[in-house]
C-alpha cells in the first residue's frame, strides 16, 4: 500500500512536471497574427488592452474616444479581465514600460516582451487552473476514502486529473493562440468542485467570477441553472427557500463588487454594449460561435 502511494506521488509530480513542460514548449512557438500589420492578432489585444487599463481611469475602458479607438482590439470581454489586463499591465510598466505606453505601443513585438506574454498565461495556468484541477482531485480522493465503495480507485481519480492537465485544446488556444481561458475555465471547475462540498455561496461566487471574467461560460450557464433548480425542488419548503436566499446572495454581492467601478448608467451601457455586441454586428469572428448555433432557428442579427 505504502509503496503504491509512493508510485503515485512519483507519478502526480512527473506528470505535472511533464504538463508544465508541453505548455512551455507550445509557447516557444509563433502565434496568430504575428508580424501582420495591422492588427497583429490575439497577442496584440492582450497587450492593448494591458496599454489601457494602465493608463486609462477605468470609467475609459469600455468607452471609446480619441484616446482609446474601440475598433482597434477595444475590450470586450466582462471587468474581471480587464482587471486582470491591470494587472498585467502594472507588471509590465515596471519591466519596460514601452511595452504598455499609451498609442506608441502598438505592435510592440520584442523576444523579452513575447516571454513576460507567456509567462502571464503561465503564471494564471497554475494560480487558477492547476489549483481547479488538483483541488478536484484532492476533494474526490477524500470522498472516495469516507465513502469506502467510491468506484475510482487512486489510479483512475489520477487519470482523470492529468487528463484535464494535458488537454491540447485549452493548451493550443491559451499558448499557441494566445489566450487566458485557463482562468475562466478554471474558475468554473472551482465552483463546481465547491457545489458538489454544499458550498452552494462559495460555489455561487465563483462561477458569477467565470461568468465575469468571459462571457463565454454563459455555455455553462443553463446547466448551472437546471442543477440549482433541481437541487432546490428536492428540498423542504424552509431549506429550499434559504438556499435559494442563499444563491441569490451570492449572485447579487459577486456581481456587485465586479461591477462596482462601472454601477452608473453610462459606464453600465458600455460595458454591456461591448460584452454583447449586438449594435456592432454578431458575426464578426471573435463572437461568432453563438450566434452561429442558434441562427438556424433565431435569427439574431435581423430580428435585434
Amino acid at each position: 500500500m505504502m509503496k503504491t502511494q509512493q508510485k503515485m506521488t512519483y507519478l502526480s509530480i512527473l506528470h505535472l512536471i511533464y504538463s508544465m513542460f508541453l505548455r512551455w514548449a507550445v509557447s516557444l512557438g509563433s502565434y496568430s497574427g504575428q508580424g501582420k500589420y495591422p492588427m497583429y492578432g490575439d497577442y496584440e489585444a492582450q497587450r492593448h488592452w494591458q496599454e489601457i487599463t494602465v493608463n486609462l481611469p477605468m470609467d475609459q475602458w469600455y468607452k471609446n474616444s480619441t484616446v482609446n479607438n474601440l475598433l482597434y482590439w477595444g475590450l470586450d470581454y466582462p471587468p474581471l479581465t480587464a482587471y486582470h489586463s491591470w494587472i498585467c499591465g502594472q507588471v509590465a510598466k515596471l519591466i519596460n514600460p514601452e511595452w504598455v505606453a499609451l498609442f506608441h505601443s502598438r505592435g510592440f513585438e520584442s523576444d523579452e516582451h513575447k516571454f513576460f506574454m507567456r509567462a502571464t498565461v503561465f503564471v494564471a495556468d497554475i494560480l487558477v487552473f492547476y489549483t481547479a484541477v488538483l483541488l478536484v482531485h484532492t476533494f474526490q480522493r477524500r470522498q472516495s476514502k469516507a465513502s469506502g465503495d467510491g468506484p475510482e480507485s487512486p489510479q483512475v481519480l489520477f487519470s482523470y486529473s492529468m487528463f484535464f492537465l494535458v488537454y491540447p485544446g485549452i493548451i493550443l488556444i491559451d499558448y499557441g493562440h494566445f489566450q487566458y481561458n485557463n482562468v475562466s475555465l478554471g474558475l468554473f471547475i472551482m465552483s463546481v468542485a465547491m457545489l458538489d462540498r454544499r458550498q452552494n455561496f462559495i460555489g455561487t461566487s465563483l462561477f458569477c467570477a467565470a461568468l465575469n471574467y468571459k462571457q463565454m461560460e454563459l455555455y455553462h450557464a443553463l446547466p448551472m441553472f437546471c442543477y440549482f433548480v433541481g437541487k432546490i425542488f428536492k428540498l423542504n419548503i424552509t431549506q429550499g427557500v434559504k438556499t435559494l436566499v442563499i444563491l441569490g446572495v451570492a449572485v447579487i454581492s459577486t456581481f456587485t463588487v465586479v461591477w462596482a467601478p462601472f454601477l452608473n448608467v453610462e459606464s453600465a451601457t458600455n460595458v454591456v454594449s461591448r460584452v454583447f455586441p449586438v449594435g456592432r454586428g454578431l458575426y464578426e469572428d471573435k463572437v461568432a460561435n453563438i450566434w452561429c448555433a442558434v441562427s438556424p432557428f433565431f435569427q439574431v442579427q435581423g430580428d435585434l
